[in-house]
Parts: structure tokens; sequence; C-alpha cells
């Protein structure tokens, strides 16, 4: 399978930071890939480095076989870009905003109106096509952004945090958009900081901190790697905790606080008779965060 990107051993300062601190990541073309990490962890800066609005100080870059950035506005002709922050123009309707990106990103003239009305009917936003862009609530706003950003029909589409900011339930509308696309075989580079999302959404899953990429894989091969099966969440004061931790520790069981509990991971291995001396439990699924708060120390938004 080819690869729609390629970086190897990106580095990007700004000033004293080092946002990007030797990156190499492969995204093989028709999959969903994310960007799993929390805020200055890199992924903005990643994007903005792959459509060529950011130079990396070392290492190589390639889209869709393209060197970035000599040939980023090639490259930019065949992606789609969904940024962070929104950049519609206010005072024009849903169709304008799209009929504007259509002639820029170089549609035939012949074949932009039905280009247009093809990713408002996908973006559901049929029925606001005439609405102005001031008009609209957060999650249609957000559909806008990602209907303008198809509509050159590209093979790939960056999504910088797509829904940032958004209830649960618009949330939920902007995943079922993203699904379509990675069904209909279009490469999707998503980055995240919402682990249910990364886990719904994602054939791939890339964990970043610090500017690099730390672990790679599909979300359950992850979990399975870093985390085992079962994860016994358990209360009790702090010094209990802190005793069963150090129990855990010392049997081999990697564990994480969470808040006012601890987490114990790979627990379908724990012997029952331990498991009863822990007092009051819950058995869950191990999941995905378990795997980055492991890896990093870090906790993220679920």
């Amino acid at each position: 399978m080819t690869n729609a990107i390629s970086l190897t051993d990106v580095v990007k300062t700004f000033g004293e930071t080092r946002a990007v601190n030797g990156l190499t990541l492969d995204v093989p073309s028709g999959i969903c890939m994310g960007l799993l990490g929390p805020n200055g962890a890199g992924k903005s800066t990643t994007m903005r480095m792959l459509t060529g609005q950011a130079v990396p100080d070392s290492g190589t870059i390639e889209v869709l076989g393209l060197p970035i950035p000599r040939q980023s506005k090639q490259a930019r002709a065949r992606m789609g870009v969904v940024p962070q922050r929104e950049n519609l123009d206010e005072e024009l309707t849903c169709r304008q905003n799209v009929a504007v990106w259509s002639t820029l990103l170089r549609v035939p003239r012949r074949d932009r109106d039905a280009a247009v009305d093809r990713v408002l009917a996908s973006a559901q936003l049929t029925d606001r096509a005439d609405s102005k862009a001031s008009t609209l609530s957060g999650g249609m706003r957000r559909r806008l952004l990602i209907a303008r950003s198809l509509v050159h029909q590209p093979r790939l589409v960056l999504l910088d945090e797509p829904t940032v900011g958004l209830d649960p339930q618009i949330r939920g509308d902007i995943w079922t958009l993203i699904d379509e696309l990675r069904s209909s075989g279009v490469t999707v580079l998503m980055s995240t900081h919402y682990i249910e999302e990364a886990e719904r959404l994602c054939d791939d899953v890339a964990v970043v901190s610090h500017g690099q990429v730390i672990a790679q894989g599909a979300p359950s091969v992850l979990v399975a790697e870093y985390a085992g099966v079962e994860a016994l969440e358990c209360f009790g004061s702090p010094d209990r905790l802190t005793a069963i931790e150090e129990r855990c520790s010392e049997l081999g069981f990697p564990s994480r606080r969470t808040g006012p509990t601890l987490s114990i991971l790979r627990a379908e291995a724990i012997p029952l008779h331990i498991v009863e001396g822990f007092g009051e439990v819950m058995r869950r699924p191990a999941n995905l965060e378990d795997v980055f708060v492991r890896l990093t120390g870090e906790r993220l938004e679920g």
C-alpha cells in the first residue's frame, strides 16, 4: 500500500520551543489516521507543515508523492483542508462560500454548480444553501467547512481538531460525515484530543507527545499491547489507593490514577483473591485513554 503522507525526522521550533521533535509518521492511502494527543503536543503544527503554512527546520515531508514545502501548491490542489479555526465568509451564503472555493480550487466551470450541490447535500446543508454563514449554528458551520474542503473531490483530507468546542450531539453529526469520507476511500488525517473520536473513526492512531510519535497502531492493537483486556477501577481514600498502587507494582501490573480512583490495567490476569483484597472495585474494558496515560502520564478528554 502506498503512503498518502510520509514525514521523516521532522523538527519545527518556535523560538526556544520545539513544537515538533523528530516526528516520523507514514499514513497509508485510503485509511483514517488519527493524531491523538493533548493541546501542545505538536498536532496543529504538523498539520500546518503538511499544507506548507509552516516550514520544517529539518526532516522531510511528502504529501501524495510531492515534496513539501517545495511543491506545496500542487499538493494543496489535491487535498482538502479543514482548519481548527473557522475562516468562513460571514456575509456569504453557504452556497457562495463553497462556490468561491470551487473557483479557487479550479473545479471546471461546467462542473461547479453540481459540485457545490453535491457537497452541500453530503453535509446536510441543502436546506440552508441560501442562508448566510453568520446565521448558522456551530455544528452547521463546521459541516460547511468540511463541505467546502471536498468540493474538488480531493484524494486526501486534513482535519485539525474537527469537533473541538462542539457538544456531543453535534459531534456525532460530524463523525458521520468523516466516516462517510473514510468509507469512500478518501485518506483522512485527523488530529484530535478526544479519545472516543479516535476509537470510533480511526483505522490507525499515532499517539503524539511533546512533538513525537510515541506509539502507533490500530486502536484495538494499542489497547491490547499497553492496557490488556480489562481494567479495575478502585475506590477509596488516597492512602488506600496508594497502597493498592504499590501492591500492583510489586505484582507487575501497570496502573494509573484517574482523579479520585485508581485504574489497574491487565486486570484480567490478576488472581481473584488479590482483587478481593482491593475493596470496592468496578470492572470495565481497557480503553485508549488507558494507553495514552500509561505512555505519557497525561490525561485526555474522553
